[in-house]
């Protein structure tokens, strides 16, 4: 209860109980707010309506650790509320656009909409480890809506609101940028379309940082001793340029830099626990904690950059709608893989729009569905280290099996993997076989075997090697897809690959191709 719980609650007696412009400086060592300013705001919220129940739970410096039953309750219920405001509808919204635009029938719709609800990663971690990771993961969806609906402003808004509730979603944010592009200079350049993006994008950031900036702005008015007490971030040190601390626009500076210093915690290190990415395994076999941060900086962020580049490249050449959750699950898995201070956690973020995409026209598929089912088990099973410390075992395996149960996958269900099975290639079939065989034996191990002396996080080690061998595979998969739905391969390579057996050419461009024929 000391770990993300404590901290939620403590940002709700933060943000209720301190001045605007003490919320990103105060007490940084215990907790300390390292949210963009809607995480803040919807703390604030939430403290006030927590406080107007019971005063006792966000007393600043009093209530710390404090584990009333009625305040777990309240805490999970506002994750539930927050979950049907953002998320519910959003992933409804989605769900509908993208099985009418594919031509998918109302009852596999609704399979689809349950698969993404239920998606066992993402309630585990908002619901029982506890965190808001819906409301983001809402915002990015009801972005991509608008998108699907060619309400590209919209799109804008929103994605830039889930910027601002959590900077996580960044993992999606090279892919929208290179769509965007693409239709503002593609067919034709669209000079209209391109301002009206930029200016949209602009005054979003504006809006969201508004109170945050012009509040500490009004305080520092009232009260100049808070401004000149507070330490200027590593950022505002380093600038080139002297700013003087009396002049009026330095609260706003100071609180500019110190958000983004708090939101961009590089000083952290390239690693946070135990992470199934690239530097997971690399530090598994060699330390990276002996080389300097700045150095670790600028490798992470080129190996992101390279990983990511040809999602980027792909998107926008072939900026169309229905391709755009392939960039953004490519996009998400490079950056989970090769960026700088990943979190566990941050699988949900390319399990997302790899899950919605069951709503493709051949989403239910065995081959569509087999490598999404395997991507969402081996991401919840890499989870599972984190969820053993918080005494999930019970909801962990329920969920999952359930959610499998679902869409007929293992270990409830191997029928996609027996040898009557002929849609789903033999290599698949080995190459998952091999990783759900992996996953049990691992927790049987885990179970029953005492790791030897000297080497107490064995079994964790290895479960993070695994799945980031098996996440690296969902990276390329989902890099081939979108290349080879693109058209990217016969435009430019003279290629020919059956698109039509697969489902990526629309009603329009088969009966093109049978007239010309």
């Amino acid at each position: 209860m000391h770990g993300d719980f404590e901290a939620q609650r403590h940002w709700m007696e933060l943000t209720t109980q301190l001045p605007i412009s003490m919320w990103y400086f105060f007490d940084l060592q215990y907790w300390g707010l390292d949210y963009p300013p809607l995480t803040a705001y919807h703390s604030w919220l939430l403290g006030k309506i927590g406080f107007w129940i019971q005063p006792r739970w966000f007393v600043l410096g009093t209530s710390r650790g404090i584990e009333e039953q009625l305040l777990k309750v309240y805490m999970r219920a506002t994750v539930i509320v927050s979950e049907y405001i953002f998320y519910v509808p959003a992933a409804v919204l989605f769900n509908r656009k993208i099985t009418k635009l594919r031509g998918v029938s109302a009852w596999e719709s609704s399979i689809v909409l349950a698969a993404v609800l239920m998606q066992p990663a993402t309630i585990l971690i908002d619901h029982a480890h506890f965190q808001y990771n819906t409301v983001m993961l809402g915002l990015v969806l009801a972005s991509m809506t608008s998108v699907l609906a060619k309400r590209h402003l919209w799109s804008c808004v929103f994605f830039v609101g889930a910027l601002c509730f959590k900077q996580m979603a960044l993992y999606f944010a090279p892919a929208m940028f290179a769509y965007l592009v693409g239709i503002c200079l593609l067919p034709r350049l669209n000079v209209l379309r391109f301002v009206s993006v930029g200016l949209v994008t602009i005054l979003s950031f504006a809006v969201i940082f508004g109170p945050l900036l012009l509040g500490s702005l009004y305080e520092s008015t009232k009260d100049p001793k808070l401004v000149h007490g507070l330490e200027p971030p590593p950022i505002l040190r380093s600038l080139p340029l002297q700013i003087d601390t009396n002049s009026w626009y330095y609260p706003l500076v100071l609180q500019l830099a110190q958000s983004i210093h708090r939101i961009f915690p590089f000083a952290r290190g390239i690693l946070e626990d135990k992470v199934a990415n690239f530097w997971g395994c690399i530090h598994a076999i060699h330390k990276l904690n002996s080389y300097p941060i700045p150095l670790l900086q600028r490798i992470s962020m080129l190996a992101t950059f390279i990983s990511i580049l040809p999602t980027c490249m792909t998107i926008s050449l072939f900026p169309r709608k229905e391709l755009l959750p392939w960039a953004m699950a490519s996009s998400a898995w490079g950056f989970f893989l090769f960026s700088f201070q990943v979190h566990e956690k941050s699988v949900l973020l390319p399990l997302l729009p790899m899950t919605v995409l069951l709503g493709s026209e051949d989403g239910l598929g065995s081959e569509t569905r087999a490598w999404i089912g395997w991507a969402n088990i081996l991401g919840v099973w890499t989870l599972f280290p984190l969820l053993k410390r918080d005494e999930l075992r019970v909801p962990y395996a329920v969920l999952t099996l359930l959610w499998t149960y679902l869409l007929g996958l293992p270990p409830t269900s191997w029928t996609l993997y027996t040898p009557r099975q002929t849609e789903l290639a033999a290599p698949t079939k080995l190459l998952h076989l091999s990783f759900y065989m992996a996953m049990l034996i691992w927790h049987v191990l885990e179970a029953f075997v005492v790791p030897p002396t000297g080497k107490p996080d064995l079994w964790v080690v290895i479960n993070a090697l695994i799945g980031a061998a098996g996440f690296g595979i969902c990276f390329l998969w989902c890099s081939w897809q979108l290349i080879l739905r693109s058209g990217l391969m016969e435009d430019y390579f003279g290629v020919r690959i059956r698109l039509e057996k697969l489902g990526k050419v629309d009603v329009k461009e088969k009966k093109i191709s049978k007239k010309s024929q």
